[in-house]
């Protein structure tokens, strides 16, 4: 039996994982509500590992403030996402990383985590990791696509089309919410296409 993989990411309706330059959003596009951080808590409540790829991993470490007393207090999400035992796949990075509970998987991602699916006692999350993650969709390995769609365009602001340059997915509705009366959250089974 194999360990449950799922994608995990925010998006703007748009498609974009993220604004740059111009965009004046804040976090979660300002969007986020009660009902969303519960939920996203939640989503890290039960015991799994997250898996990271290295630009994923950088980004993390700049964003989220080191881990302090107050920390679980102010910001359990992030406080909660920092502490769970968490695997980043790189070519580039060195140990050791200035990360609670992180260890280094040098190698192929695809690789790397087939052998993560196989050994694991416990589901496996990774969010964001662009990039590694549409490898790890066209080889197969994500078993769940979890979308969350914020109520904004970034037309002009946006930046990493979450799904730009991936393969074609038939993708089978698992759940569908609606958090704070304006952002969809969706879990979708992905098949590759054809």
């Amino acid at each position: 039996m194999t360990a449950t993989y799922t994608f995990d990411v925010f998006c703007s309706l748009d498609g974009f994982g993220s604004y740059g330059e111009g965009g004046d959003w804040g976090g979660y596009w300002g969007k986020q509500g009660p009902e969303f951080l519960e939920r996203r808590l939640a989503s890290y409540d039960h015991e799994q590992r997250m898996v990271l790829g290295a630009n994923t991993f950088r980004d993390f470490v700049q964003m989220l403030d080191p881990l302090t007393e107050d920390s679980a207090v102010t910001d359990p999400v992030n406080t909660r996402m920092r502490t769970m035992p968490t695997t980043v796949v790189s070519t580039t990075l060195e140990g050791p990383l200035d990360w609670p509970n992180a260890t280094l998987e040098h190698g192929d991602a695809v690789d790397v985590v087939a052998r993560l699916k196989a050994e694991s006692d416990v589901p496996l999350r990774s969010h964001g990791s662009l990039s590694m993650n549409r490898a790890l969709m066209a080889a197969g390995l994500v078993d769940r696509v979890q979308v969350s769609v914020f109520p904004v365009i970034t037309g002009r602001t946006g930046v990493d089309p979450i799904f730009a340059g991936a393969a074609d997915f038939d993708l089978e509705l698992l759940e569908a919410r609606t958090l704070d009366g304006r952002i969809q959250e969706l879990v979708y089974r992905p098949t590759l296409h054809g």
